[in-house]
């Protein structure tokens, strides 16, 4: 029995340092990742530099605007509570800017729940 551990021992020391190589790279699944990532940068770079430049040009007037204009937006931030029941900003000819409320439904008016007193037949009547 002994003999035969020994065997085994030496046997399998060779196996352990190959093993081992293997498994210090990257697996499969690591390596399509990689791949995957480096062709998506690739194809965004053209749209990133656009979007940089961009920001380097419009940067420098949206930075004052939202110092000028911040301290406005945020009290009227504060002061609306549904933004859904307005309609989206329109600029007038003469520079205006107004944001106009959606209209409410009438209260008064009646509303159709779908519990009619049955189907109607073409001719008027009802059918039974």
């Amino acid at each position: 029995m002994k003999r035969f551990l020994a065997i085994c021992a030496i046997a399998g020391l060779p196996a352990l340092p190959a093993a081992a190589e293997e498994e210090t790279g990257p697996s499969l699944m690591e390596q399509g990742a990689e791949l995957f990532f480096e062709g998506l940068r690739q194809e965004m770079e053209p749209a990133l530099d656009s979007l940089r430049g961009m920001a380097e040009e419009f940067g420098p007037s949206i930075r004052s605007f939202l110092e000028v204009m911040g301290p406005a937006l945020a009290e009227l931030a504060t002061e609306v509570r549904d933004w859904s029941a307005y309609e989206a900003p329109e600029m007038l000819p003469n520079g205006d800017i107004i944001i106009r409320k959606k209209p409410q439904p009438e209260p008064d008016a009646p509303q159709d729940d779908g519990q009619n007193e049955g189907p109607e037949a073409p001719d008027g009547g009802t059918d039974i």
